[in-house]
This record gives C-alpha cells, sequence and structure tokens, in this order.
C-alpha cells in the first residue's frame, strides 16, 4: 500500500510535475519492486527497487525545493527522505513495528505539504507557520527516536501527529469550502474527517502502550492508514482519475456511502482493539474496509460510465477545476 501502490502514484505526480523523463524511474522502480513483493521469488530485490524509487523522488523534491524554496516543498521533501530511510531500514532487516513510523511521517508530511500549498493563499502568518513546523518536526524526530527509545520515540510522533491534526482542522481551506455543494463539500468532509483520525492516531501514541505490536498498535496503524490516508484517497478521487484516465469522474451522493462505510469499519476496529469484552468487532471493522473500498469502486466504475450519459441528480460533464481543487 506505502511503497507500491502509493508510493507509485506519488512517484508518478512528481514526475510529471519536473517534466525530466528521469524522474519516471522513480514510479517505475517502485511499481517493479511492488510486482516482485507480490508474485516474485523471494529475495532482497523488491525491497531494493522500492528504496531506489524512493531515493529518486527525494531527488526530484530536492530540486523543486532548490528552484523553489518554500514551507510546503521542504515539508514534502522531508516526508520524501522519511520514506528512503523507513526503506533503507526495511532493507537491512530492521523491524517492521519500528520503520512503520518513517511510512507515516512519509505519507502524513506529503499530505500536509499539499495542503498547506493548496492554502497559500490564506497567508498563513508566521506563528501559524511556526506551529505546522513544531508538529512535523516532531513526527520526525519521533520516528528517530524509536531505534533507541522506543516509548519515547512513539510519543513524540504521537505529538506531532495530534498537532498537526489540530493544525490542519483549523487553517486548512476545507473548513470554508465544506459550506458549498456537491463534490467541493464532498472531499472537503473527507479531509476533515480523515484529520480527526489522524488526531486519534496521536492521541493513541502519546497516552498508551503503541510501541510494540498490540491492541494499541494496531488501533494507532488503523487510524493512520485507514481513516487518515484512505479518506485523503477518497476525497482526492474525482479529481486524479480524470486527469489519469481522461475520462470524467461525475460527483454522485452515492459517494457518501463508501465514505460512511470507511469511518464506520475504522471505528469498530479501534473499539475492537481497545475493549477486551467487545475484541471481535475487530473482525468486523477489518470485513467492513473492505467493503466500504470494493463500494468505492463500484461508484467510481459507476460515475465513470455515467460521465457520457448525463441525469438527473448527477453533475455530470468534465470535472470542473476551480471548485473542487478549493476544496482538496
Amino acid at each position: 500500500m506505502i511503497g507500491g501502490f502509493l508510493g507509485t502514484l506519488i512517484g508518478l505526480e512528481r514526475a510529471a510535475g519536473v517534466a525530466r523523463p528521469w524522474a519516471y524511474a522513480a514510479p517505475l522502480f517502485t511499481a517493479s519492486g511492488s510486482l516482485l513483493l507480490v508474485a516474485g521469488p523471494p529475495g532482497p530485490a523488491g525491497p531494493l527497487l522500492i528504496t531506489a524509487g524512493s531515493a529518486v523522488v527525494v531527488i526530484v523534491l530536492a530540486r523543486v525545493s532548490f528552484q523553489q524554496p518554500s514551507l510546503f516543498a521542504l515539508t514534502m521533501t522531508t516526508g520524501a527522505v522519511a520514506w528512503f530511510v523507513g526503506n533503507a531500514l526495511w532493507t537491512a532487516g530492521a523491524a517492521v513495528y519500528r520503520i512503520v513510523f518513517w511510512w507515516a511521517a512519509f505519507l502524513v508530511l506529503t499530505i500536509a505539504g499539499e495542503r498547506l500549498e493548496l492554502n497559500r493563499l490564506l497567508r498563513p502568518s508566521a506563528g501559524v507557520r511556526a506551529v505546522f513546523v513544531a508538529a512535523a518536526a516532531s513526527i520526525v524526530t519521533g520516528a528517530a527516536l524509536l531505534a533507541s527509545w522506543p516509548a519515547a520515540g512513539v510519543r513524540v510522533a504521537g505529538a506531532g501527529f495530534t498537532g498537526l491534526s489540530a493544525w490542519l482542522g483549523r487553517h486548512d481551506i476545507a473548513r470554508r469550502t465544506v459550506r458549498q455543494p456537491g463534490l467541493t463539500r464532498f472531499i472537503a468532509l473527507c479531509l476533515l474527517s480523515g484529520y480527526v483520525w489522524l488526531g486519534v492516531a496521536g492521541v493513541i501514541a502519546w497516552t498508551g502502550d503503541a510501541a510494540t505490536p498490540g491492541p494499541l498498535y494496531d488501533a494507532m496503524l488503523h487510524a493512520i492508514f485507514l481513516g487518515f490516508v484512505v479518506s485523503m484517497i477518497f476525497g482526492h478521487a474525482p479529481v486524479i482519475f480524470p486527469a489519469i484516465l481522461g475520462r470524467p469522474l461525475p460527483f454522485r451522493s452515492s459517494f457518501y456511502v463508501h465514505l460512511a462505510v470507511l469511518h464506520a469499519s475504522v471505528a469498530l476496529r479501534l473499539i475492537g482493539d481497545t475493549s477486551d469484552v467487545l475484541a471481535r468487532w475487530r473482525v468486523w471493522g477489518g470485513l467492513l474496509n473492505g467493503i466500504a473500498q470494493l463500494i468505492f469502486l463500484v461508484n467510481s466504475v459507476a460515475s465513470i460510465i455515467a460521465g457520457h450519459s448525463p441525469k438527473k441528480g448527477v453533475t455530470s460533464g468534465s470535472l470542473p477545476l476551480d471548485p473542487p481543487l478549493e476544496g482538496m
């Protein structure tokens, strides 16, 4: 999910942004490495290719940061470095429960950097930006501390997750665009609800024993990678899919179904993780999450098919870029 699917998508986006042929080595490496992990023979080739792909993404973003110095570019570059560090440790044989925080930092900082870029029109003050920097630095510092002081590292990273969640919930333009109708509101709700799960993950990290595999560790990771990250995927899909496929993906009210089922599944999972009496709910949460993603695929395909045959109640035609991008 991280190195293969999302890493490849992010690598493609970065390569398209710099428009340099060599940059496409990143998604090529990560996609090839993922295929080897799934269908290839056992061995280090898959992790090595994904690590090489993340190194190319670091180079691409470092170049962007050098040419266009900005806080959002630096944030996304830091996220890419975190991804590379996690991949390098993975290739070296480090335990996944130690390095997964580097991967979490990659996705969280990448999303936060993109949100900061889109919100630059709001002109946040120096103090507001300083809070953002402190939260982001806390996430990276916590991941670095895990090797020697795991309990302290998880708590420091958790404080960063909580702080960044609060910052995004307070300063993201989605707070304004959620009042608009249609796709813009849907995207904003995906974002804002995802920030809530990021905050929940942070609270679990700095208040519980989430440094080693167990129920709280499971709850924290699912709050980040499902509650937060998949919410972002659901929100971005109506904009990204048309750009990739060249076909419109009209907004439909049924999109709220897969979003609601996703959040219900994460809630069930976390209740099962934190309650001995209701531990069975963890299984139902996992099943419901799979159903949420299936509904998402069905809704997306149905919307694409309906894109050229407008019907009542469906926003059809080419995707209008300005309002949705404000809501993203």
